[in-house]
């Protein structure tokens, strides 16, 4: 059974799924340096993707299209070639609490001027799917809660058993959107207009708030006005939580809890008042997980949970879950947000047919590197990894592209910008390069078994999901990795892993006794991952580059200072 899951909203993407293994997963965005968050608007990619792979329309047994806005159906404007088409798909969220996989089924996907039958279900069936199916509970047949929180939902709970998966309830009502928000009221991000949307700025707005500290007394407020206009027996709560399905209603509801907050916090720094923020919605999050878990103890099994929505690419309320005690084991996919949504798309037929039964897959599952011509500016050579590490032994950044791409958001050694840690400017060297925030922290991809000594818990997190405090002992030591509150998104990499960067880091922890290097994403700013080498060289903001084996190295060297100087300064 062969089954392609389309996403054709923001983050779209292509997956193919074959006998429970995934066989890859295209995001749109790491297609020829596309924008960031690219839709599908052209049903053509479709057949172009499958081709990549050597498939045609005709080898897929079912085609599924995500769910998107929409209480009853949603509905999605695209061409196929040149000529406009309408698809009908399920909504947003099941209609009933067991009806992840009632589908809604079509009969026009216009492919290579044919059609196709396909289905179509929640978009939270996709993200409840694709985590668990992806799961270390899903492999054993545990069963586990599953949260899923996206920008314009509530916090949903749902569990999930091999057979099986149902809604249990709506935690609080906040939607996901709301750390966003909070930019365009405070902070550096902030603006007059409540219409414009920059998917990036929840993430940003998570490395801001280390410049300040949480208030009580501001912490005080939020909560008192969440009790006022959300979560209270009043017209105006009981309005706002009616009109949740409404995007533009509940966004409307966001700005004016901020204007309210912003009259009363006025004379507050606004690092400290997006930290509050954020400190008040982890405590109203552990809270009402606590209160739900102690409301259906009757559920069997162990207390496992799986995050999934764009919620959980915030790494300090996973961590917070994690460290709550409510569970016994917490899994987050490397593509919580709607990156996965394609892969859970297909899982979903998949489950709808079998049940949530577990996928075969790899991290490492995206677009091959291709073949292109570089510029004759560069020269390339055959570089080992041992050579490579002496190049960063020696303070000099490379842009590391290795295999198929990474699924998901974060670079993860496949299209990544690698440097050493062991100099406090690499950070702002970096950041400069790829024209970021001054505050903005730079990862680090550190070999597995010595994490633990270096930060604190330095458990195996093998796709940047949790955050980890760096141990006193080792802040001088690596401070280009060490965020201004002393943490760190850490990727862990074992060292017998298949994946070169596995070996580059083991020979570089050889030459330096410094197991980790820094880890940035390789890609043109507001852009997805380089697709080649030939990118990367066009945009020639890194001097070295290394491509499967092969080193190239800028031999016309721009005006700009080099690293050396930029690092010494």
């Amino acid at each position: 059974m062969r089954i392609c899951g389309i996403k054709l909203t923001h983050d779209g993407a292509i997956a193919v799924v074959e006998d429970e293994r995934l066989v890859f997963c295209v995001e749109q965005e790491k297609r020829g340096n596309n924008p960031r968050y690219q839709t599908i608007d052209n049903l053509d990619a479709v057949v172009a993707i499958l081709a990549e792979h050597g498939l045609v329309p005709q080898d897929i047994d079912q085609f599924v299209i995500d769910g998107w806005d929409g209480e009853v159906e949603s509905e999605f404007q695209v061409l196929s070639g040149a000529e406009p088409i309408t698809l009908k798909g399920a909504p947003y969220v099941e209609r009933d609490a067991d009806g992840l996989l009632t589908s809604r089924d079509g009969f026009s996907l216009a492919l290579d001027r044919t059609l196709f039958p396909y289905k179509s279900y929640p978009h939270v069936t996709a993200h409840v799917a694709s985590a668990y199916c992806t799961s270390p509970f899903a492999k054993t047949g545990q069963p586990a809660f599953c949260l899923v929180w996206d920008g314009c939902i509530f916090p949903r709970l749902y569990y999930v058993e091999p057979r099986r998966a149902r809604f249990v309830e709506c935690l609080f009502p906040i939607i996901g959107h709301a750390y966003a928000v909070a930019g365009h009221h405070f902070g550096p991000y902030r603006q007059a207009s409540r219409t414009n949307w920059d998917l990036g700025v929840a993430g940003k707005l998570m490395a801001y708030i280390a410049l300040g500290s949480a208030h009580e007394d501001i912490v005080a407020v939020f909560q008192e006005l969440y009790e006022e206009r959300f979560a209270a027996d009043t017209e105006h709560a009981r309005r706002y939580r009616a009109e949740v399905n409404s995007a533009e209603s509940s966004l409307e509801a966001m700005h004016d809890f901020f204007d309210a907050s912003a009259l009363r916090l006025e004379s507050e720094l606004p690092e400290d008042v997006l930290a509050s923020f954020h400190v008040f919605l982890e405590r109203l999050l552990i809270r009402e997980m606590a209160v739900a878990l102690q409301r259906h103890s009757h559920f069997p099994g162990s207390r496992n949970l799986c995050i999934a929505g764009g919620c959980g690419l915030n790494i300090k309320w996973n961590s917070a879950l994690r460290a709550s005690g409510l569970f016994d084991d917490v899994w987050v996919p490397p593509f919580p947000n709607d990156s996965g949504s394609a892969i859970g798309a297909a899982c979903s037929a998949m489950a709808a047919e079998k049940g949530f039964v577990p996928l075969q897959w790899s991290v490492y599952s995206g677009p091959a590197l291709r073949r292109s011509d570089v510029p004759s500016e560069w020269d390339v050579a055959p570089c080992s990894m041992r050579e490579l590490a002496t190049i960063l032994a020696s303070n000099k950044p490379v842009v590391f592209l290795a295999g198929c791409a990474e699924l998901g958001p974060r670079a993860l050694g496949g299209r990544s910008i690698l440097a050493a840690a062991t100099s406090a400017g690499m950070k702002d060297h970096l950041n400069e390069i790829k024209r970021r925030e001054h505050f903005r922290p730079v990862a680090p991809i550190c070999l597995e078994d010595r994490a633990p000594k270096i930060f604190s818990p330095g458990t195996p997190d093998p796709y940047m999901l949790f955050d980890h405090q760096t141990r006193p002992e080792w802040r001088d030591k690596i401070p280009a990795v060490i965020h201004l509150d002393g943490s760190a998104r850490l990727q862990t990499v074992s060292r017998s892993s298949p994946h070169k960067i596995a070996e580059l880091l083991v020979e570089y922890e050889k030459l330096t006794s410094i197991p980790l290097l820094c880890n940035t994403s390789a890609n043109h700013h507001g852009r997805g991952f380089f697709p080649d080498a030939a990118a990367a060289c066009q945009w020639g903001r890194v001097e070295h580059i290394w491509c499967d084996g092969l080193l190239w190295t800028k031999t016309a060297v721009s005006e700009r200072p080099p690293a050396e100087q930029l690092l010494s300064d």
